[in-house]
């Protein structure tokens, strides 16, 4: 009897034992856990961001590296400016333009990553059945663009290929939502735009694109953050980064699962979303300095039509700088 007592008193302890190490083990892993420091990154709806938050990988790995992900989703680069310089957010997706406007306006912005160029979705919109067949016969033409986005900026370039200039259109500013009604309604001849809006206005709309962005605007997607912010958490950067490129990866190698989650997502058919990728890559990473000239490019053509009052440089924005 006494060996049978000190036989389970022996199993009890190991027991408790077991059950310390295992409660260690989840404090270590718990996701819960209030040790976690949050960061809070700003994307808009269908962009590399967007992906990665929908996908969830990257979520789970920065979890694993002390940090708990916050996604709020913006409807465009003006209001994710806004929330970032305010500290509403930590890191913002944007496209080539609003980061150069915002450090013409002074902003302490930081270029943390780049990705590939969208240039074949992005573009000057125009119907089937319009008169239009060049860019010398937008001239006189009503154009929607968005003011302070990358169609701003391609459309000074594609006027000025075709050795026109704004004074000769009616440039006609609005959100992509209501440019979409004016162009599906005839109330604009053409519409300078992105994917997907690009995309479903061919597949829905009886559109085409009279030119893209080839040669005009690269359209590539940034991640930005404060000077302040990115300098006191390189680590958190270069792990945010180093996830976003692998989802990237991801997105390249699965088109058909892609598909389908941005098809869900987006509300928008599959055909849409198809044209979409299937004239992309996905990537994200360093800032070259190939990218620094493209952005430079935006920022001259920017000051030089007067529509920032600061000329800047933007490898001052570079996170080493």
């Amino acid at each position: 009897m006494k060996n049978h007592k000190w036989k389970l008193g022996l199993l009890l302890v190991a027991l408790i034992a077991w059950l310390g190490i295992a409660f260690y083990g989840y404090q270590q892993t718990d996701t819960s856990s209030s040790d976690l420091a949050t960061v809070t990154v700003g994307y808009q709806k269908g962009d590399p961001v967007d992906i990665s938050r929908q996908r969830g990988e990257l979520a789970k790995k920065m979890k694993t590296k002390g940090y708990k992900v916050v996604f709020k989703e913006f409807s465009d680069g003006t209001a994710l400016i806004t929330a970032l310089k305010s500290g509403n957010i930590d890191y913002a997706r944007l496209g080539d333009t609003p980061p150069v406007t915002a450090q013409a306006s002074g902003m302490n912005l930081v270029y943390v990553a780049a990705g590939a160029s969208k240039e074949n979705g992005s573009g000057i919109l125009v119907k089937q059945n319009s008169s239009i067949s060049s860019l010398q016969d937008l001239k006189g033409k009503r154009i929607a663009y968005t003011k302070g986005t990358s169609a701003q900026f391609l459309i000074i370039q594609a006027l000025k290929k075709a050795g026109l200039t704004t004074d000769d259109v009616t440039l006609v500013n609005m959100d992509q939502s209501a440019a979409s009604v004016a162009f599906a309604k005839g109330k604009v001849d053409a519409w300078v735009t992105w994917d997907p809006f690009t995309a479903t206005a061919e597949v829905e709309q009886n559109a085409k694109l009279l030119v893209d962005g080839t040669g005009l605007s690269k359209n590539r997607d940034f991640v930005v953050s404060t000077s302040s912010y990115a300098k006191a958490h390189t680590t958190v950067s270069k792990y945010l980064v180093a996830y976003l490129a692998d989802d990237m990866q991801w997105a390249t190698k699965h088109q058909s699962k892609l598909i389908t989650m941005m098809s869900k997502t987006l509300h928008l058919s599959k055909a849409v979303i198809k044209k979409q990728v299937s004239r992309r890559t996905f990537s994200m990473g360093k800032v070259t300095n190939a990218i620094v000239e493209e952005q430079q490019k935006i920022a001259d053509v920017f000051y030089n039509a007067g529509l920032i009052d600061k000329k800047i440089k933007v490898k001052d924005a570079l996170v080493d700088q």
